[in-house]
């Protein structure tokens, strides 16, 4: 069926009326001379089907991010990405005969949890632990290799949508981290393809490139066939040294599988974080513009430990950045799993060193982000203050609907990729189609951004200079500057000008104008739930969970003092453990108890602006296609050192209990996390007309009372779950750099 959601971007229904012309086709806004023209376009780069521990296939899951009618939250691009290592299930077979296709039929009796073995064979696995004798279990190198690439170069050309695949990887001295290598992926040649009538599909492209590097690299890959049939040299006959590095010398080379397997035990994540500085060596010296490498919820498993593959302190992010700048330039600060039972699955007393229970790093999320870039001053403002490229990213980490089935609206676990988050990046593809490069390579620039729960659409931040006297520019001038350039979905290209991602060269007094321009779409938005926010009901605002409304904008800005040194005092540092952190009561010890490494105290809040008060944004109407903008404006004087500036915009306004503070920052979700009930403080008390039972499966239209699968307390329903995410609504923009000539180099972005 078709959802009737009326929150659309507006150039969809333009799209629409053209027939069936597809977004990845349509050329790119024009742009001024010096950029190529592009736009921002949504994507989603972390998701899991059975291949990996995922509910459902490939076909099921590409159809559900990328149409734009039965589920009309549609990506203009997806990268399919499930863990690394090995699986037993079959992706690639369908659940039923609506996603059939000649070349990949509907097989009575089989489905996407079919294991390998019962679906093409034992004999037909290859590697260790594999084939006739084996587990069953293939490796995660041959999936891609064989099935997965095939079928997504398939799917591209069927439906005529950017499609690539990449990978969360099981990271060697760590957790997780979305990963892809694009070379050979989606060649131009499958444009004119003509698709077979029926019988089997030959793909043009290929993804030996990520196979080798899953192989290779991934945590989870102990095959030491080097890509072969066991027994046999006939294969890949991979080898994973790294030119110029001591790979082969060093005490974790395995000579059988010739590649790095780090010995478990004491000093393994040690061991492991080194292999995972290798792969990223390995990707800049073989695949330098065509990778990315982007680590996932990254405070979920705690910090790092040494004796174990854990999480990530800033040391190893600057590691990261320093082996591959133009790889690892980020990471998904934000997680997905936003329904589940803690949200991002970030707990208390998560994880296990040695006989320690430790918590994720900052205990919870905090407005749905993790404490690394939740909280202003912390570990993403600290990359910022080196100067670093280093970006902010959003993901769905599709697995599942946790109690309902994967076609229900309602969530006890994930949201579907482009459901509640997605990332915006701008694309600069000019007249061509959108394609696993230029996604790439928009990624990477971070001119992007991030959001959930469709809080916005289109987002524009232009940051000018300003001298006294010729050189002076109004604040209204470049306001029009940012309103022409979200209205035309496209960024700005004038001299003396940057925006996200980029660097703004200035001399020392200039005076810096500051503009934003963003669309906070009308009607509704793809939450199943129309009845009052409970949070803000709190305040005293009935507004619908499905019409959030923009609250506010932040605007933070923090100096850069340069790079830091490896081995200096303030390189290396662990976020505070526990309640050294996060008291029990949800409060947190602040910043004082952070390490230096690990914060920038320069980073502050400079202007909130807002529909009233001191710094009130202005609604005006494109003149494109006559929809409402806001846009906004802050003047920072007499400049003298280097800088950045990022926004953060939400639904909440300041002062929301057990949500915002006085200040409007994010409170710890542990208030709406149902894994401890005693914490729970929001009741849901909208009794409705249209509340389904848990039973089932809910397609139909909204409901309008508060569902029967929130927790209930003493007879009264608290806000947990979906409800909690659809109700707590963030975004965040990536930062414009300011270089103050004679002050510190930004050197890290051109």
């Amino acid at each position: 069926m078709r959802f009737p959601f009326a929150r659309r971007d507006v150039a969809l229904a333009a799209l629409a009326a053209l027939g069936s012309l597809s977004l990845s086709t349509v050329s790119a806004p024009a742009a001024a001379a010096g950029k190529t023209p592009g736009r921002y376009v949504s994507g989603d780069f972390h998701n899991h089907t059975t291949c990996s521990d995922g509910s459902i296939s490939m076909q099921k899951l590409v159809k559900k991010v990328t149409d734009k009618q039965d589920t009309p939250w549609g990506l203009d691009w997806f990268v399919q990405a499930g863990h690394g290592g090995n699986g037993n299930r079959n992706c690639t077979l369908v659940e039923d005969a609506s996603l059939s296709t000649p070349s990949y039929p509907f097989v009575q009796g089989q489905g996407p949890t079919t294991t390998w073995t019962a679906s093409i064979g034992a004999a037909a696995i290859k590697g260790d632990g594999g084939g006739v004798g084996g587990n069953g279990n293939m490796w995660r190198w041959q999936s891609l290799q064989e099935f997965q690439y095939p079928l997504l170069e398939y799917l591209s050309v069927a439906k005529n949508v950017p499609l690539f695949i990449g990978m969360e990887s099981v990271v060697a001295g760590h957790e997780h981290s979305s990963m892809s290598i694009v070379t050979g992926q989606m060649p131009v040649g499958i444009d004119t393809v003509t698709l077979p009538a029926s019988g089997s599909f030959s793909a043009l492209g290929n993804a030996d490139a990520l196979a080798q590097w899953s192989y290779c690299f991934d945590r989870g890959d102990t095959d030491r066939s080097r890509g072969n049939v066991t027994g046999s040299t006939v294969g890949n006959n991979w080898n994973c040294a790294v030119a110029g590095s001591n790979s082969q010398a060093d005490v974790s080379w395995n000579a059988q599988a010739q590649k790095l397997m780090p010995a478990s035990g004491a000093g393994v994540g040690t061991r492991g974080h080194l292999k995972t500085v290798e792969a990223l060596k390995w990707m800049a010296q073989n695949h330098a513009t065509a990778s990315y490498y982007v680590p996932a919820h990254l405070e979920r498993a705690g910090p790092f430990y040494a004796d174990g593959n854990q999480g990530f302190n800033v040391e190893h992010l600057r590691n990261f950045n320093n082996a591959a700048p133009g790889i690892a330039f980020g990471f998904e600060s934000q997680p997905g799993h936003g329904a589940s039972a803690n949200r991002g699955e970030y707990q208390v007393n998560r994880n296990t060193f040695g006989t320690e229970k430790v918590d994720s790093v900052g205990g919870t999320t905090f407005g749905g982000t993790g404490v690394y870039a939740g909280v202003v001053g912390g570990v993403w403002d600290a990359l910022l203050g080196e100067g670093r490229n280093f970006w902010f990213f959003a993901s769905s980490d599709w697995h599942n609907r946790g109690s309902f089935g994967p076609d229900d609206r309602r969530s006890t676990q994930d949201f579907y990729p482009g459901e509640y988050q997605r990332t915006y990046a701008m694309v600069r593809n000019g007249t061509d189609k959108l394609r696993p490069q230029s996604i790439v390579n928009g990624l990477r620039s971070g001119n992007a951004w991030s959001t959930t729960g469709q809080l916005i659409d289109r987002l524009a931040v232009v940051v000018c200079a300003s001298y006294a006297g010729p050189g002076a520019r109004s604040s209204a001038s470049v306001e029009q500057l940012a309103l022409n350039a979200a209205s035309g979905n496209t960024d700005t290209d004038v001299t003396g000008c940057a925006t996200m991602g980029e660097k703004l060269v200035v001399r020392p007094g200039a005076e810096l104008v500051v503009a934003v321009a963003v669309r906070d779409p009308a009607g509704t938005n793809y939450s199943p739930y129309s009845f009052p926010n409970p949070s803000l009901k709190q305040v005293g605002i009935e507004q619908p969970i499905n019409q959030p409304v923009l609250d506010h904008i932040d605007l933070i800005r923090g100096l850069v003092s340069g790079y830091r040194a490896p081995g200096s005092a303030d390189y290396a540092g662990e976020w505070p453990r526990n309640t050294n952190w996060l008291r029990t009561d949800g409060t947190t010890t602040g910043l004082a108890s952070v390490p230096a490494a690990a914060k920038n105290t320069t980073a502050a809040v400079i202007r909130t602006f807002n529909g009233a008060g001191s710094s009130p944004w202005v609604k005006v109407n494109s003149g494109a296609d006559s929809t409402q903008f806001l846009k906004m404006s802050y003047r920072i004087p007499a400049v003298t050192a280097s800088q950045y500036v990022r926004l953060r915009g939400t639904n909440l306004p300041a002062s929301v209990p057990f949500e915002t503070d006085g200040s409007g920052n994010p409170l710890a979700d542990l208030y709406t996390n149902a894994n401890d009930s005693t914490k729970l403080r929001i009741a849901c008390t909208t009794v409705g007309t249209n509340v389904p039972a848990n039973g089932g499966t809910y397609t139909g239209t909204t409901i309008d009372g508060c569902p029967n699968h929130l927790p209930t307390v003493g007879g009264v329903k608290y806000v947990a779950y979906d409800v909690a995410a659809w109700s707590d609504l963030w975004f965040y923009s990536n930062p414009v750099y300011i270089e103050v000539s004679g002050s510190t180099q930004v050197a890290g972005v051109k």
